[in-house]
Protein backbone atom coordinates (compact mmCIF):
# COMPACT_ATOMS: atom_id res chain seq x y z
CA UNK A 1 0.00 0.00 0.00
CA UNK A 2 1.45 2.80 -0.81
CA UNK A 3 2.22 6.07 1.91
CA UNK A 4 0.18 9.17 2.42
CA UNK A 5 3.23 11.38 1.22
CA UNK A 6 3.35 9.46 -1.97
CA UNK A 7 -0.38 10.10 -2.61
CA UNK A 8 -0.77 13.89 -2.03
CA UNK A 9 1.63 16.72 -3.11
CA UNK A 10 1.77 17.74 0.85
CA UNK A 11 1.79 16.78 4.05
CA UNK A 12 2.02 19.93 6.30
CA UNK A 13 1.91 20.68 10.07
CA UNK A 14 2.06 23.67 12.35
CA UNK A 15 1.28 25.36 15.80
CA UNK A 16 -1.91 26.37 16.07
CA UNK A 17 -2.19 28.24 18.93
CA UNK A 18 -0.67 27.06 22.71
CA UNK A 19 -2.92 24.31 22.78
CA UNK A 20 -3.63 23.08 19.59
CA UNK A 21 -1.88 21.68 16.32
CA UNK A 22 -3.20 21.29 13.22
CA UNK A 23 -1.80 19.33 9.82
CA UNK A 24 -3.02 20.20 6.33
CA UNK A 25 -2.81 17.51 3.71
CA UNK A 26 -2.92 19.15 0.00
CA UNK A 27 -4.50 16.81 -1.66
CA UNK A 28 -3.70 18.10 -5.40
CA UNK A 29 -6.92 16.84 -7.46
CA UNK A 30 -10.02 15.32 -6.50
CA UNK A 31 -9.11 11.65 -7.34
CA UNK A 32 -6.48 12.34 -4.58
CA UNK A 33 -8.78 13.87 -2.41
CA UNK A 34 -11.65 11.38 -2.56
CA UNK A 35 -8.34 8.27 -1.74
CA UNK A 36 -7.71 10.37 1.56
CA UNK A 37 -11.34 10.60 3.03
CA UNK A 38 -12.13 7.35 2.08
CA UNK A 39 -8.52 5.87 3.42
CA UNK A 40 -7.87 7.92 6.61
CA UNK A 41 -10.34 7.95 9.21
CA UNK A 42 -9.84 10.18 12.36
CA UNK A 43 -9.51 7.29 14.51
CA UNK A 44 -6.34 6.31 12.48
CA UNK A 45 -5.11 9.77 13.12
CA UNK A 46 -5.99 9.65 16.55
CA UNK A 47 -4.40 6.87 17.24
CA UNK A 48 -1.13 7.75 15.57
CA UNK A 49 -0.64 10.48 17.63
CA UNK A 50 -1.75 9.32 21.19
CA UNK A 51 -4.84 11.13 21.57
CA UNK A 52 -8.66 10.80 21.92
CA UNK A 53 -10.66 10.04 18.69
CA UNK A 54 -13.33 12.53 20.45
CA UNK A 55 -10.46 15.33 20.73
CA UNK A 56 -9.73 15.05 17.49
CA UNK A 57 -11.13 17.69 14.61
CA UNK A 58 -11.58 16.98 10.97
CA UNK A 59 -12.06 19.36 8.48
CA UNK A 60 -12.78 18.21 4.68
CA UNK A 61 -12.78 21.11 2.13
CA UNK A 62 -13.32 19.56 -1.29
CA UNK A 63 -13.11 22.88 -3.16
CA UNK A 64 -9.34 22.95 -1.97
CA UNK A 65 -8.88 19.46 -2.27
CA UNK A 66 -7.72 20.07 1.29
CA UNK A 67 -7.95 17.96 4.36
CA UNK A 68 -7.23 18.95 7.85
CA UNK A 69 -7.17 17.84 11.18
CA UNK A 70 -6.45 19.70 14.61
CA UNK A 71 -5.85 18.27 17.59
CA UNK A 72 -4.68 18.90 21.42
CA UNK A 73 -1.01 19.68 21.89
CA UNK A 74 0.46 16.96 24.06
CA UNK A 75 1.96 19.56 25.86
CA UNK A 76 1.55 23.26 26.40
CA UNK A 77 3.41 25.40 23.40
CA UNK A 78 6.61 26.63 25.28
CA UNK A 79 6.60 24.70 28.36
CA UNK A 80 9.64 22.64 29.32
CA UNK A 81 7.95 19.44 28.18
CA UNK A 82 7.41 20.85 24.29
CA UNK A 83 9.12 19.15 22.48
CA UNK A 84 8.17 20.83 19.26
CA UNK A 85 7.72 24.40 19.84
CA UNK A 86 6.50 25.13 15.96
CA UNK A 87 4.72 21.87 15.51
CA UNK A 88 6.37 20.97 12.26
CA UNK A 89 7.64 17.37 13.57
CA UNK A 90 3.94 15.93 13.44
CA UNK A 91 3.35 15.92 9.53
CA UNK A 92 6.34 13.66 8.85
CA UNK A 93 4.82 11.03 10.91
CA UNK A 94 1.42 11.33 9.28
CA UNK A 95 2.84 11.33 5.59
CA UNK A 96 3.77 7.74 6.44
CA UNK A 97 0.87 6.04 7.35
CA UNK A 98 -0.41 3.66 4.50
CA UNK A 99 -3.35 4.65 2.67
CA UNK A 100 -5.64 1.85 0.84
Amino acid sequence: MPELGQIVQKVRSKNAGPFWLTIDIFCGDSAAFDRVVRGLGTDRVAALFRAETSDVKRFDIPSLNVVKFSLPRPAIQGTPEDRDMHGAGWAPLLAEIEIN
